[in-house]
């Protein structure tokens, strides 16, 4: 049986949130639970009840009675809690003084600002009072076209606040790929900077916010963030341009009024990644978004009131909206507007010493990339958690992060997505972690890991189903008026079951191991893997920086399964470097699991928000013209992929 790499200690579990909230649901409910397992399995035979004890539990702010927790059993369409009226922002600013710190704001140049709580709300307050000079009303949106700074913060929470729906994108964006996502939305008000730094260059976004303003007529208000730059804006003449400085207003005479909202009211606007037509218009609720980030970010992060929580996102990724739910356990932001690795490899982590960081958040690629630099991490006596999102982690990157950190702290790799804003999957500060393992199912989520057929599996790989509604599922796609674009997303599948799209497993002791997109999985003389797999295999090969590997049927012959290296500077794949491949993948997943061809290319593509996108170079190798679909316009590196059209030509001239 698998070891522990890690066993909380009797102290960290008994000053725990989720520990908490155990001896409370037993004194309420008269229950005797006595571990996490005993909690999650009530969440779900009695999640009504388990839904509704969170309203009692954090004591929700809200007016109204509902007559039934939701409107139907079956998925989706359901409605929650209707009658009740709530503000999601009201919670983020509740029990805060005046001079607590809300958010550090740093950025490559070491630039470092402080904002404290009645910054925030003095802020905020004045943007609301433009909302409302513009004649905002509740369920109009309001757009960002933002790197990570304190501005972005403040808008999201000022728009929230007024019961106006919030969308974003980060300024890496191009135009192309903002005004798809955001015309679909039609927002009134525009917040945007013009220029960003990345990597030590300057990047202008004059041109980007032109084409954004011109594309989308619904826009009437643009307001920059952009210094003294306003006048190269003239030529926009059919909407009131305005500048961030001149709106806050010392003098106003007002404070933030919160506008209380529909729990199935929405509350922000997320998109998929657009790798057919459009990208979806993911639709989230205020009171489903508040329920869920209450629990998660108390039970599952275990963040207490003060504690500083760091994640390196930006704002075209679920997780800066989730970055921010963190306000409602207490926490102080931080944020990082830049590159993770500039101007020195260890920035993030020499940030995490520095602010004595107690949670410090990133993506799986990021820690890899880490582990094959063997980076020197600084002492970190503060941290207590280490969290990991937007791909698997492997469990090399657990051996090497435990190996340099003495103290007992939690490494928690979570999964879920966009879809909901949240992690099915994740940490709990009551059970040991064990080497490339999630350590749960989330409180009131109702996992299963089902076959082709919809069979039920133990011990075995599957795919992630949800078969019990939780209330932060989206209320639906904006622009698809009878749900058959939602339908089709999650629910076709297995019919009233939410199919995920994750290929997963359930281990002996209850933890998870997410194997990579099932439909991007390695099927391979009727056995399948997970693309983790692979990717697991060739962790520790010193001369790879990076893969990806696809697999394509074709018709009357063999499937064919090529792997692309990207290789760090200097090494060449020679057939000395594809041995080593070979015998690391029949060693690690399978000899029939070993690649047909192996290509040596420049890059591997990523979306903005840091996703290995396997599907887009499927499709290139399956004859599919990219130009019908909006990948490119959502990627990080869209230029690479010229190099896989060119390998894909060379290859039919060979066959040809």
């Amino acid at each position: 049986m698998p070891v522990p790499v890690f066993i909380p200690s009797s102290l960290q579990m008994n000053a725990s949130n989720m520990w908490h909230f155990i001896n409370w649901v037993n004194s309420k409910f008269g229950t005797s639970f006595e571990d996490y397992f005993d909690l999650h399995q009530w969440s779900i035979t009695e999640s009504d009840k388990f839904w509704t004890s969170l309203f009692d539990y954090f004591n929700i702010i809200h007016v109204g009675k509902y007559s039934s927790i939701r409107s139907a059993d079956q998925m989706p369409g359901i409605r929650w809690y209707d009658g009740v009226l709530l503000n999601y922002a009201e919670h983020l600013a509740r029990n805060k003084g005046p001079d607590e710190i809300a958010i550090i704001e740093i950025d490559e140049n070491k630039t470092e600002s402080v904002s404290t709580w009645k910054d925030v709300l003095r802020s905020a307050t004045q943007l609301q009072n433009l909302f409302e000079s513009c004649g905002l009303k509740p369920g109009d949106r309001v757009a960002g076209y933002l790197n990570n700074i304190s501005e972005a913060s403040i808008s999201l929470f000022a728009t929230l606040a007024s019961g106006l729906i919030w969308s974003s994108a980060s300024p890496d964006f191009g135009s192309a790929a903002v005004i798809d996502r955001f015309k679909q939305i039609e927002p009134k008000v525009l917040i945007a900077v013009d220029h960003y730094q990345y990597g030590g260059k300057q990047f202008d976004r004059i041109n980007e916010v032109k084409e954004i303003c011109k594309a989308i007529e619904s826009i009437k208000t643009l307001i920059l963030i952009s210094g003294n730059r306003i006048a190269q804006y003239y030529d926009l003449t059919s909407i009131v341009i305005l500048e961030w400085k001149s709106l806050m207003n010392p003098n106003l005479n007002r404070t933030i009024t919160y506008t209380k909202v529909a729990f199935n009211h929405p509350i922000w606007i997320l998109y998929s990644s657009g790798t057919t037509g459009l990208p979806k218009a993911i639709t989230h609720s205020h009171g489903g978004m508040l329920l869920e980030h209450l629990k998660y970010t108390h039970f599952h992060n275990d963040i207490k009131p003060g504690e500083k929580y760091f994640w390196y996102t930006s704002t075209g990724w679920m997780m800066w909206n989730f970055l921010h739910a963190t306000w409602l356990a207490g926490s102080t932001i931080i944020l990082f507007n830049g590159h993770p690795m500039y101007p020195s490899k260890a920035i993030l982590w020499d940030l995490a010493a520095k602010l004595d960081i107690n949670h410090f958040g990133t993506s799986a690629p990021y820690i890899h990339t880490c582990m094959k630099e063997d980076m020197s991490i600084p002492a970190l006596p503060h941290l207590r958690s280490i969290s990991s999102t937007g791909s698997p982690l492997s469990s090399d990157a657990y051996d090497w992060l435990y190996h340099r950190f003495s103290q007992g702290l939690f490494l928690w790799s979570m999964s879920g997505g966009t879809d909901m804003c949240t992690a099915f999957v994740g940490g709990c500060s009551l059970l040991p972690v064990y080497k490339g393992e999630i350590q749960c199912i989330a409180l009131g989520c109702d996992l299963h890991v089902l076959d082709e057929n919809g069979g039920e599996l133990n011990d075995e790989v599957g795919e992630l189903v949800i078969e019990k509604p939780m209330p932060c599922m989206p209320v639906y796609f904006w622009n698809d008026p009878d749900g058959s674009k939602y339908r089709e997303a999650y629910f076709e599948y297995f019919k009233g079951k939410w199919r995920h799209g994750d290929w997963i497993e359930i281990t002996e002791h209850k933890g998870l191991i997410i194997h990579g997109r099932s439909d991007t999985t390695l099927k391979r003389f009727g056995i399948r893997i997970g693309t983790a797999e692979i990717y697991s295999a060739l962790a520790n090969i010193p001369e790879i920086e990076d893969s990806l590997i696809i697999h394509i049927d074709k018709n009357n012959s063999e499937p064919w399964m090529p792997l692309f290296v990207k290789l760090l500077t200097g090494k060449f794949l020679n057939n000395e470097l594809i041995s080593k491949i070979k015998e690391a993948i029949k060693k690690k997943c399978s000899p029939r699991h070993v690649p047909d061809d192996f290509y040596q290319v420049l890059d591997i593509p990523y979306t903005i928000s840091g996703k290995k996108m396997e599907s887009i170079v499927k499709k290139i190798f399956q004859g599919i013209d990219l130009s019908a679909t909006n990948s490119k316009w959502s990627m990080k590196n869209p230029e690479c992929l010229r190099e896989y059209e060119l390998i894909r030509k060379a290859q039919n001239l060979e066959k040809g």
